[in-house]
Protein backbone atom coordinates (compact mmCIF):
# COMPACT_ATOMS: atom_id res chain seq x y z
CA UNK A 1 0.00 0.00 0.00
CA UNK A 2 2.69 2.23 0.91
CA UNK A 3 4.09 2.00 -2.82
CA UNK A 4 0.43 3.67 -3.90
CA UNK A 5 1.18 6.69 -1.59
CA UNK A 6 5.02 7.69 -2.54
CA UNK A 7 4.66 9.22 -5.90
CA UNK A 8 3.07 10.98 -8.65
CA UNK A 9 3.68 12.24 -12.05
CA UNK A 10 1.80 13.99 -15.05
CA UNK A 11 0.58 17.20 -13.66
CA UNK A 12 1.74 16.57 -9.60
CA UNK A 13 4.90 15.52 -8.10
CA UNK A 14 7.68 14.20 -9.99
CA UNK A 15 8.25 9.93 -9.75
CA UNK A 16 9.40 9.74 -5.90
CA UNK A 17 11.99 6.81 -5.88
CA UNK A 18 12.20 5.40 -2.33
CA UNK A 19 15.90 3.72 -2.67
CA UNK A 20 16.94 4.06 0.94
CA UNK A 21 20.46 4.01 -0.90
CA UNK A 22 19.99 7.19 -2.51
CA UNK A 23 21.96 10.20 -1.25
CA UNK A 24 20.83 12.62 0.94
CA UNK A 25 20.10 15.37 -1.80
CA UNK A 26 18.26 12.96 -3.74
CA UNK A 27 16.20 11.90 -0.77
CA UNK A 28 15.49 15.56 -0.03
CA UNK A 29 14.26 15.99 -3.26
CA UNK A 30 11.86 13.00 -3.36
CA UNK A 31 10.51 13.56 -0.28
CA UNK A 32 10.01 17.38 -1.44
CA UNK A 33 8.30 16.68 -4.41
CA UNK A 34 6.76 19.46 -6.66
CA UNK A 35 7.14 22.53 -4.67
CA UNK A 36 4.24 24.79 -3.95
CA UNK A 37 3.24 27.76 -6.72
CA UNK A 38 5.53 30.49 -5.85
CA UNK A 39 2.84 33.01 -6.82
CA UNK A 40 1.12 32.94 -3.73
CA UNK A 41 -0.71 36.45 -4.10
CA UNK A 42 -2.35 35.40 -7.16
CA UNK A 43 -3.34 32.12 -5.47
CA UNK A 44 -5.03 34.13 -2.88
CA UNK A 45 -6.98 36.55 -4.97
CA UNK A 46 -7.97 34.00 -7.81
CA UNK A 47 -9.80 31.92 -4.21
CA UNK A 48 -11.22 35.13 -2.77
CA UNK A 49 -12.60 36.03 -6.61
CA UNK A 50 -14.16 32.46 -6.57
CA UNK A 51 -15.02 32.34 -3.14
CA UNK A 52 -17.03 35.76 -3.83
CA UNK A 53 -18.71 34.37 -6.93
CA UNK A 54 -19.57 31.07 -5.08
CA UNK A 55 -21.49 33.59 -2.31
CA UNK A 56 -23.45 35.51 -5.04
CA UNK A 57 -24.51 32.67 -6.70
CA UNK A 58 -25.66 30.62 -3.08
CA UNK A 59 -27.37 33.94 -1.81
CA UNK A 60 -29.37 35.18 -4.68
CA UNK A 61 -32.92 34.88 -3.98
CA UNK A 62 -32.55 32.38 -0.67
CA UNK A 63 -35.52 32.73 0.58
CA UNK A 64 -37.69 31.50 -2.68
CA UNK A 65 -39.08 27.87 -2.68
CA UNK A 66 -41.45 27.23 0.45
CA UNK A 67 -44.14 25.81 1.29
CA UNK A 68 -46.47 28.91 1.92
CA UNK A 69 -43.56 30.26 3.92
CA UNK A 70 -42.62 27.25 5.55
CA UNK A 71 -39.51 24.81 5.28
CA UNK A 72 -39.73 22.31 2.33
CA UNK A 73 -39.04 18.44 2.42
CA UNK A 74 -36.59 17.58 5.49
CA UNK A 75 -36.06 20.74 6.32
CA UNK A 76 -39.74 20.59 8.19
CA UNK A 77 -37.75 18.29 10.93
CA UNK A 78 -34.27 19.91 11.34
CA UNK A 79 -35.51 23.58 10.81
CA UNK A 80 -38.25 23.64 13.79
CA UNK A 81 -35.76 21.46 15.83
CA UNK A 82 -33.31 24.37 15.48
CA UNK A 83 -36.00 27.22 16.30
CA UNK A 84 -36.33 24.98 19.96
CA UNK A 85 -32.61 25.29 20.55
CA UNK A 86 -32.87 28.72 20.10
CA UNK A 87 -35.85 29.13 22.37
CA UNK A 88 -33.82 26.71 24.99
CA UNK A 89 -30.44 28.09 24.67
CA UNK A 90 -28.84 25.11 22.97
CA UNK A 91 -31.50 22.08 23.19
CA UNK A 92 -34.32 20.26 21.76
CA UNK A 93 -36.96 20.08 24.44
CA UNK A 94 -40.24 18.53 22.61
CA UNK A 95 -40.84 15.37 24.32
CA UNK A 96 -43.85 14.92 21.86
CA UNK A 97 -41.30 15.10 18.97
CA UNK A 98 -39.01 12.45 19.28
CA UNK A 99 -37.36 12.19 15.69
CA UNK A 100 -33.99 13.69 17.34
CA UNK A 101 -31.36 11.41 15.30
CA UNK A 102 -28.92 13.61 14.58
CA UNK A 103 -26.53 14.98 17.07
CA UNK A 104 -27.42 18.99 17.87
CA UNK A 105 -24.40 20.61 16.31
CA UNK A 106 -25.58 21.86 12.53
CA UNK A 107 -28.87 22.50 13.88
CA UNK A 108 -26.67 25.14 16.54
CA UNK A 109 -25.68 26.33 13.06
CA UNK A 110 -29.23 26.55 11.20
CA UNK A 111 -30.79 28.41 14.87
CA UNK A 112 -28.11 30.99 14.97
CA UNK A 113 -29.36 32.10 11.01
CA UNK A 114 -32.65 32.69 12.81
CA UNK A 115 -31.70 34.50 15.12
CA UNK A 116 -30.53 36.82 12.63
CA UNK A 117 -33.09 36.81 10.54
CA UNK A 118 -35.82 35.32 12.34
CA UNK A 119 -38.08 32.04 11.66
CA UNK A 120 -38.16 32.22 7.53
CA UNK A 121 -36.19 30.65 5.01
CA UNK A 122 -33.35 33.42 4.90
CA UNK A 123 -32.91 33.13 8.72
CA UNK A 124 -32.52 28.81 8.43
CA UNK A 125 -30.65 28.90 5.36
CA UNK A 126 -28.10 31.17 5.70
CA UNK A 127 -25.77 29.28 8.08
CA UNK A 128 -26.34 26.56 5.29
CA UNK A 129 -25.13 28.96 2.29
CA UNK A 130 -22.42 30.38 4.31
CA UNK A 131 -21.41 27.07 4.39
CA UNK A 132 -21.42 25.91 1.00
CA UNK A 133 -19.47 29.09 -0.03
CA UNK A 134 -16.90 28.28 2.03
CA UNK A 135 -16.47 24.96 0.10
CA UNK A 136 -15.81 26.79 -2.83
CA UNK A 137 -12.70 28.35 -1.03
CA UNK A 138 -11.83 25.37 0.55
CA UNK A 139 -11.69 23.61 -2.81
CA UNK A 140 -10.05 26.13 -4.59
CA UNK A 141 -6.94 25.69 -1.91
CA UNK A 142 -7.07 21.76 -1.78
CA UNK A 143 -6.94 21.55 -5.87
CA UNK A 144 -4.01 23.77 -5.47
CA UNK A 145 -2.22 21.97 -3.19
CA UNK A 146 -3.24 18.35 -5.20
CA UNK A 147 -2.21 19.75 -9.06
CA UNK A 148 0.72 22.47 -7.50
CA UNK A 149 -0.99 24.53 -10.20
CA UNK A 150 -3.21 27.88 -9.71
CA UNK A 151 -5.04 27.15 -12.43
CA UNK A 152 -6.20 24.20 -11.84
CA UNK A 153 -7.28 25.30 -8.26
CA UNK A 154 -9.35 27.97 -10.10
CA UNK A 155 -11.04 25.82 -12.43
CA UNK A 156 -11.56 23.51 -9.15
CA UNK A 157 -13.28 26.47 -8.27
CA UNK A 158 -15.58 26.81 -11.26
CA UNK A 159 -16.95 23.27 -11.07
CA UNK A 160 -17.86 23.13 -7.04
CA UNK A 161 -19.80 26.56 -7.91
CA UNK A 162 -21.33 25.02 -10.56
CA UNK A 163 -22.55 21.74 -9.10
CA UNK A 164 -25.68 21.59 -8.78
CA UNK A 165 -26.00 19.25 -5.13
CA UNK A 166 -23.79 21.54 -3.48
CA UNK A 167 -26.01 24.36 -4.81
CA UNK A 168 -29.16 23.18 -4.08
CA UNK A 169 -28.06 21.52 -0.62
CA UNK A 170 -26.66 25.20 0.71
CA UNK A 171 -29.94 26.54 0.22
CA UNK A 172 -31.75 23.83 2.37
CA UNK A 173 -31.87 24.10 6.02
CA UNK A 174 -30.49 20.53 6.12
CA UNK A 175 -27.83 19.30 8.07
CA UNK A 176 -25.73 17.27 4.89
CA UNK A 177 -23.53 20.75 3.64
CA UNK A 178 -22.18 21.03 6.92
CA UNK A 179 -20.74 17.07 6.52
CA UNK A 180 -19.85 18.27 3.04
CA UNK A 181 -17.56 21.20 4.65
CA UNK A 182 -15.90 20.05 7.93
CA UNK A 183 -15.25 16.67 5.74
CA UNK A 184 -13.41 18.74 3.06
CA UNK A 185 -11.48 20.84 5.50
CA UNK A 186 -10.61 18.01 7.32
CA UNK A 187 -8.79 16.94 3.95
CA UNK A 188 -7.33 19.76 3.63
CA UNK A 189 -5.56 19.56 7.08
CA UNK A 190 -4.75 16.22 5.79
CA UNK A 191 -2.88 16.75 2.84
CA UNK A 192 -1.30 20.17 4.67
CA UNK A 193 0.40 17.35 7.59
CA UNK A 194 1.38 15.14 4.54
CA UNK A 195 3.41 18.09 3.17
CA UNK A 196 4.86 19.34 6.84
CA UNK A 197 5.60 15.42 7.72
CA UNK A 198 7.53 15.67 3.83
CA UNK A 199 9.19 19.14 4.98
CA UNK A 200 10.58 18.16 8.61
CA UNK A 201 11.87 14.72 7.50
CA UNK A 202 13.78 16.56 4.45
CA UNK A 203 15.32 18.56 7.15
CA UNK A 204 16.33 15.42 8.98
CA UNK A 205 18.30 14.36 5.79
CA UNK A 206 19.83 17.32 4.89
CA UNK A 207 21.25 17.83 8.43
CA UNK A 208 21.70 14.10 8.72
CA UNK A 209 20.26 12.76 11.79
CA UNK A 210 17.37 11.13 9.97
CA UNK A 211 19.01 7.47 10.06
CA UNK A 212 20.27 7.68 13.70
CA UNK A 213 17.57 5.57 14.95
CA UNK A 214 16.04 2.42 12.79
CA UNK A 215 12.64 3.93 13.35
CA UNK A 216 13.70 7.41 12.07
CA UNK A 217 13.19 11.16 13.35
CA UNK A 218 10.23 11.87 16.36
CA UNK A 219 8.40 14.57 13.85
CA UNK A 220 7.49 16.83 16.69
CA UNK A 221 3.64 17.96 17.40
CA UNK A 222 1.82 18.16 13.77
CA UNK A 223 -0.91 20.60 14.14
CA UNK A 224 -2.33 20.28 10.61
CA UNK A 225 -2.79 16.27 12.13
CA UNK A 226 -4.34 17.92 15.07
CA UNK A 227 -6.71 20.12 13.36
CA UNK A 228 -8.01 17.52 10.91
CA UNK A 229 -9.38 16.07 14.51
CA UNK A 230 -10.89 18.84 14.96
CA UNK A 231 -12.80 18.90 12.11
CA UNK A 232 -13.86 15.52 12.15
CA UNK A 233 -14.78 15.91 15.48
CA UNK A 234 -17.23 18.90 14.40
CA UNK A 235 -18.43 16.33 11.16
CA UNK A 236 -19.15 13.66 14.15
CA UNK A 237 -21.35 16.92 16.15
CA UNK A 238 -23.69 17.17 12.59
CA UNK A 239 -24.04 13.22 11.90
CA UNK A 240 -22.67 10.14 12.82
CA UNK A 241 -21.18 9.19 9.31
CA UNK A 242 -18.21 10.53 10.67
CA UNK A 243 -17.01 7.36 11.91
CA UNK A 244 -15.95 6.08 8.23
CA UNK A 245 -14.03 9.41 8.16
CA UNK A 246 -12.16 8.47 11.02
CA UNK A 247 -11.21 5.57 9.97
CA UNK A 248 -10.20 6.61 6.54
CA UNK A 249 -8.77 9.78 7.20
CA UNK A 250 -6.60 7.85 9.91
CA UNK A 251 -5.63 5.38 7.89
CA UNK A 252 -4.51 7.41 5.09
CA UNK A 253 -2.27 9.50 7.58
CA UNK A 254 -0.67 6.24 8.82
CA UNK A 255 0.21 5.33 5.00
CA UNK A 256 1.38 8.57 4.41
CA UNK A 257 3.43 8.64 7.46
CA UNK A 258 5.32 5.26 6.44
CA UNK A 259 5.81 6.64 2.88
CA UNK A 260 7.57 9.66 4.13
CA UNK A 261 9.74 7.81 6.26
CA UNK A 262 10.92 5.34 3.44
CA UNK A 263 11.44 8.02 1.27
CA UNK A 264 13.75 9.19 3.98
CA UNK A 265 15.85 6.20 3.79
CA UNK A 266 14.42 5.28 7.57
CA UNK A 267 15.33 1.43 7.78
CA UNK A 268 12.26 0.44 9.51
CA UNK A 269 9.44 2.63 8.14
CA UNK A 270 6.44 0.77 9.08
CA UNK A 271 8.05 0.09 12.64
CA UNK A 272 8.87 3.50 12.85
CA UNK A 273 5.46 4.91 12.03
CA UNK A 274 3.68 2.31 14.40
CA UNK A 275 6.14 3.47 16.92
CA UNK A 276 6.41 7.25 16.59
CA UNK A 277 3.41 8.12 14.60
CA UNK A 278 0.22 5.50 15.35
CA UNK A 279 -0.29 6.66 19.43
CA UNK A 280 -0.27 10.23 18.70
CA UNK A 281 -2.35 9.56 15.07
CA UNK A 282 -4.70 8.19 17.57
CA UNK A 283 -5.01 10.69 19.94
CA UNK A 284 -5.94 13.23 17.30
CA UNK A 285 -8.04 11.18 14.73
CA UNK A 286 -9.95 9.29 17.07
CA UNK A 287 -9.83 10.93 20.78
CA UNK A 288 -10.54 14.22 19.66
CA UNK A 289 -13.35 13.65 17.79
CA UNK A 290 -15.07 11.92 20.05
CA UNK A 291 -14.40 14.47 23.02
CA UNK A 292 -15.44 16.72 20.46
CA UNK A 293 -18.72 14.66 20.02
CA UNK A 294 -19.81 15.20 23.22
CA UNK A 295 -18.62 18.55 23.76
CA UNK A 296 -21.63 19.48 21.18
CA UNK A 297 -23.79 17.93 23.69
CA UNK A 298 -22.78 20.57 26.04
CA UNK A 299 -25.90 22.46 26.38
CA UNK A 300 -28.12 19.11 26.57
CA UNK A 301 -25.33 18.09 29.50
CA UNK A 302 -26.48 21.45 30.98
CA UNK A 303 -30.20 20.94 30.86
CA UNK A 304 -32.96 19.66 32.86
CA UNK A 305 -35.53 19.31 30.27
CA UNK A 306 -33.86 18.33 27.28
CA UNK A 307 -34.96 15.46 25.42
CA UNK A 308 -33.96 12.26 27.34
CA UNK A 309 -31.85 14.11 29.51
CA UNK A 310 -32.66 11.82 32.24
CA UNK A 311 -33.55 8.98 30.19
CA UNK A 312 -31.65 6.94 32.93
CA UNK A 313 -32.92 7.89 35.67
CA UNK A 314 -36.39 7.90 34.42
CA UNK A 315 -36.14 4.08 33.21
CA UNK A 316 -34.94 3.34 36.63
CA UNK A 317 -33.05 0.12 35.86
CA UNK A 318 -29.79 -1.09 37.79
CA UNK A 319 -26.48 0.21 36.03
CA UNK A 320 -24.77 -3.28 36.99
CA UNK A 321 -21.20 -2.66 36.00
CA UNK A 322 -21.51 0.62 34.55
CA UNK A 323 -22.43 2.41 37.84
CA UNK A 324 -19.25 4.46 38.08
CA UNK A 325 -20.35 6.21 35.12
CA UNK A 326 -21.89 9.00 35.45
CA UNK A 327 -25.70 9.12 35.08
CA UNK A 328 -25.76 11.85 32.13
CA UNK A 329 -23.16 9.94 30.66
CA UNK A 330 -25.54 6.96 30.62
CA UNK A 331 -28.64 8.67 29.41
CA UNK A 332 -26.79 10.29 26.82
CA UNK A 333 -25.69 6.61 25.47
CA UNK A 334 -29.10 5.20 26.04
CA UNK A 335 -30.35 7.77 24.04
CA UNK A 336 -28.03 7.10 21.09
CA UNK A 337 -28.97 3.27 21.57
CA UNK A 338 -32.59 4.84 20.48
CA UNK A 339 -30.91 6.97 17.74
CA UNK A 340 -28.52 3.92 16.48
CA UNK A 341 -32.16 1.88 16.61
CA UNK A 342 -34.07 4.74 14.53
CA UNK A 343 -31.44 4.46 11.88
CA UNK A 344 -30.85 0.54 11.84
CA UNK A 345 -34.93 -0.17 11.64
CA UNK A 346 -35.37 2.81 8.64
CA UNK A 347 -36.45 0.27 5.97
CA UNK A 348 -37.64 0.68 2.62
CA UNK A 349 -41.45 -0.14 2.80
CA UNK A 350 -41.95 -3.06 0.63
CA UNK A 351 -45.39 -1.63 -0.70
CA UNK A 352 -44.71 1.73 -0.39
CA UNK A 353 -41.67 3.06 -1.08
CA UNK A 354 -40.84 6.59 -0.73
CA UNK A 355 -41.57 7.97 -4.51
CA UNK A 356 -37.61 9.65 -4.39
CA UNK A 357 -35.95 7.23 -2.47
CA UNK A 358 -32.94 5.68 -4.17
CA UNK A 359 -29.83 3.41 -3.80
CA UNK A 360 -26.40 4.07 -3.39
CA UNK A 361 -25.24 2.82 -6.69
CA UNK A 362 -27.19 5.77 -8.49
CA UNK A 363 -25.60 8.33 -6.80
CA UNK A 364 -22.24 8.69 -8.35
CA UNK A 365 -23.81 9.34 -11.77
CA UNK A 366 -26.92 10.75 -10.03
CA UNK A 367 -29.43 8.49 -11.52
CA UNK A 368 -32.58 9.16 -9.49
CA UNK A 369 -32.20 13.32 -8.05
CA UNK A 370 -34.68 13.93 -5.59
CA UNK A 371 -37.45 16.11 -5.80
CA UNK A 372 -37.92 19.09 -2.81
CA UNK A 373 -40.60 21.44 -3.95
CA UNK A 374 -42.83 21.54 -6.51
CA UNK A 375 -46.11 23.55 -7.41
CA UNK A 376 -47.52 23.78 -10.85
CA UNK A 377 -49.68 27.03 -9.92
CA UNK A 378 -47.22 29.22 -9.64
CA UNK A 379 -47.22 32.83 -12.61
CA UNK A 380 -44.32 34.68 -13.32
CA UNK A 381 -42.98 33.24 -16.59
CA UNK A 382 -45.53 34.45 -18.94
CA UNK A 383 -48.46 32.11 -18.94
CA UNK A 384 -51.08 31.43 -16.39
CA UNK A 385 -50.19 28.58 -15.00
CA UNK A 386 -46.02 28.28 -14.29
CA UNK A 387 -43.82 25.83 -12.86
CA UNK A 388 -41.80 25.99 -9.40
CA UNK A 389 -39.62 23.25 -8.50
CA UNK A 390 -36.35 22.50 -7.05
CA UNK A 391 -34.83 19.67 -7.87
CA UNK A 392 -31.73 17.63 -6.24
CA UNK A 393 -29.36 17.39 -9.49
CA UNK A 394 -25.99 17.02 -9.55
CA UNK A 395 -24.88 18.40 -12.78
CA UNK A 396 -24.29 15.86 -15.77
CA UNK A 397 -21.84 17.34 -17.23
CA UNK A 398 -20.10 16.38 -14.18
CA UNK A 399 -21.63 13.59 -12.23
CA UNK A 400 -21.75 11.64 -15.41
CA UNK A 401 -18.19 11.39 -15.90
CA UNK A 402 -18.41 9.87 -12.15
CA UNK A 403 -17.25 6.25 -13.08
CA UNK A 404 -14.86 7.01 -15.40
CA UNK A 405 -13.28 9.14 -13.04
CA UNK A 406 -13.20 6.63 -10.34
CA UNK A 407 -11.94 4.05 -12.48
CA UNK A 408 -9.51 6.06 -13.84
CA UNK A 409 -8.36 7.05 -10.17
CA UNK A 410 -8.00 3.27 -9.24
CA UNK A 411 -5.49 2.65 -11.95
CA UNK A 412 -3.39 5.87 -11.03
CA UNK A 413 -3.49 4.43 -7.80
CA UNK A 414 -2.71 0.79 -8.49
CA UNK A 415 -0.59 1.30 -11.64
CA UNK A 416 1.07 4.41 -11.31
CA UNK A 417 1.50 5.25 -7.56
CA UNK A 418 0.04 8.40 -7.79
CA UNK A 419 -1.14 9.32 -4.28
CA UNK A 420 -2.69 12.32 -5.42
CA UNK A 421 -5.37 10.01 -6.03
CA UNK A 422 -5.24 7.60 -3.61
CA UNK A 423 -6.28 10.35 -1.02
CA UNK A 424 -9.21 11.73 -3.35
CA UNK A 425 -10.80 7.85 -3.81
CA UNK A 426 -9.64 7.81 -0.02
CA UNK A 427 -11.82 10.71 0.63
CA UNK A 428 -14.91 9.96 -1.87
CA UNK A 429 -15.14 5.92 -0.69
CA UNK A 430 -15.13 6.81 3.20
CA UNK A 431 -18.54 8.84 2.38
CA UNK A 432 -19.72 6.54 -0.12
CA UNK A 433 -18.82 2.74 0.79
CA UNK A 434 -20.44 2.09 4.09
CA UNK A 435 -23.86 2.93 2.57
CA UNK A 436 -23.90 -0.40 0.70
CA UNK A 437 -23.80 -2.36 4.52
CA UNK A 438 -27.09 -1.65 4.86
CA UNK A 439 -29.05 -1.86 1.26
CA UNK A 440 -32.48 -2.17 2.60
CA UNK A 441 -32.60 1.24 4.58
CA UNK A 442 -33.93 4.33 3.10
CA UNK A 443 -31.44 5.87 1.17
CA UNK A 444 -31.89 9.73 -0.73
CA UNK A 445 -29.16 11.22 -2.69
CA UNK A 446 -28.64 14.09 -0.91
CA UNK A 447 -26.53 11.51 1.31
CA UNK A 448 -24.00 11.45 -1.62
CA UNK A 449 -23.24 16.04 -0.96
CA UNK A 450 -20.28 14.96 0.39
CA UNK A 451 -18.81 12.93 -2.63
CA UNK A 452 -19.17 16.32 -4.52
CA UNK A 453 -15.98 17.82 -3.53
CA UNK A 454 -14.03 14.95 -3.81
CA UNK A 455 -15.48 14.21 -7.58
CA UNK A 456 -14.04 17.53 -8.78
CA UNK A 457 -10.79 16.93 -7.24
CA UNK A 458 -10.86 13.70 -9.26
CA UNK A 459 -12.09 15.52 -12.11
CA UNK A 460 -9.64 18.46 -11.90
CA UNK A 461 -6.59 15.90 -11.65
CA UNK A 462 -7.62 14.37 -14.70
CA UNK A 463 -8.24 17.75 -16.77
CA UNK A 464 -4.36 18.12 -15.16
CA UNK A 465 -3.52 15.71 -17.18
CA UNK A 466 -4.98 16.65 -19.98
CA UNK A 467 -3.53 20.03 -19.79
CA UNK A 468 0.04 18.54 -19.57
CA UNK A 469 2.91 20.14 -18.27
CA UNK A 470 4.14 23.15 -19.72
CA UNK A 471 7.81 21.56 -20.65
CA UNK A 472 5.99 19.29 -22.90
CA UNK A 473 5.89 21.74 -25.86
CA UNK A 474 3.13 24.62 -26.70
CA UNK A 475 1.55 23.24 -29.03
CA UNK A 476 0.51 20.16 -26.76
CA UNK A 477 0.17 22.32 -24.08
CA UNK A 478 -2.43 24.52 -26.29
CA UNK A 479 -4.35 21.60 -27.05
CA UNK A 480 -5.04 20.92 -23.40
CA UNK A 481 -5.82 24.09 -22.59
CA UNK A 482 -8.39 23.85 -24.97
CA UNK A 483 -9.96 20.83 -24.38
CA UNK A 484 -10.08 22.07 -20.75
CA UNK A 485 -11.54 25.08 -21.29
CA UNK A 486 -14.44 23.70 -23.50
CA UNK A 487 -14.92 21.32 -20.72
CA UNK A 488 -15.06 23.50 -17.89
CA UNK A 489 -17.19 26.14 -20.20
CA UNK A 490 -19.80 23.15 -20.62
CA UNK A 491 -20.09 22.50 -17.41
CA UNK A 492 -21.01 26.39 -16.71
CA UNK A 493 -23.66 25.44 -19.18
CA UNK A 494 -24.71 22.58 -17.99
CA UNK A 495 -25.27 24.55 -14.67
CA UNK A 496 -27.18 27.58 -16.50
CA UNK A 497 -29.78 25.46 -18.20
CA UNK A 498 -30.30 23.51 -14.54
CA UNK A 499 -30.52 26.98 -13.02
CA UNK A 500 -34.42 27.30 -12.68
CA UNK A 501 -35.19 24.00 -11.16
CA UNK A 502 -32.17 24.62 -8.87
CA UNK A 503 -33.60 27.77 -7.19
CA UNK A 504 -37.56 26.92 -7.68
CA UNK A 505 -37.59 30.23 -10.44
CA UNK A 506 -41.10 30.24 -12.56
CA UNK A 507 -41.15 28.27 -15.80
CA UNK A 508 -43.45 26.94 -18.39
CA UNK A 509 -44.82 23.26 -18.24
CA UNK A 510 -43.11 22.84 -21.57
CA UNK A 511 -39.75 24.38 -19.83
CA UNK A 512 -40.18 22.11 -17.19
CA UNK A 513 -40.12 18.72 -19.14
CA UNK A 514 -37.36 19.55 -21.35
CA UNK A 515 -35.39 19.63 -17.85
CA UNK A 516 -36.10 16.09 -17.15
CA UNK A 517 -33.27 14.34 -19.53
CA UNK A 518 -34.15 10.89 -17.76
CA UNK A 519 -37.07 8.65 -17.50
CA UNK A 520 -35.38 7.92 -14.02
CA UNK A 521 -35.76 12.05 -13.22
CA UNK A 522 -39.33 11.97 -13.00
Amino acid sequence: MTALLTRADDGGARPEPVDALLPPTDREATLLGRAMPTDRLRGWVVTLVLTAIGAIVRLQNLGLATDKGTPVFDEKHYVPQAAQMLRNGGYEDNAGYELIVHPPLAKDFIAFGEWLFGYNAWGWRFVPALAGTLIVLLTVRVARRLTRSTLLGGIAGVLVICDGVLHLQSRMGMLDIFIALFVLAAFACVLADRDQVRHRLAVAVREGWAGESPWGPKLGFRWWRFGAGLMIGLTFGVKWSALYYIAGFGLLTVFFDVAARRAAGVERPWLGTIRRDVLPALWAIVAVPLLMYLASFWAWFASETATDRHYTEIKDVDPGLFGWIPPALRSLADYSANVLHFHETLLTPKDNPHPWESKPWTWPMGLRPMLYYYDGTVTGCGESRCVGATMLIGTPAMWWLAVPVLGWGLWRSFFRADWRYVAVLAGYFAGYLPWFTNIDRQMYYFYATPLAPFLVLGLVLVLGQILGSARRGFERRGTGLLVVALYTGLVVANFAWLWPILNGMPITNEHWQAEMWLPSWR
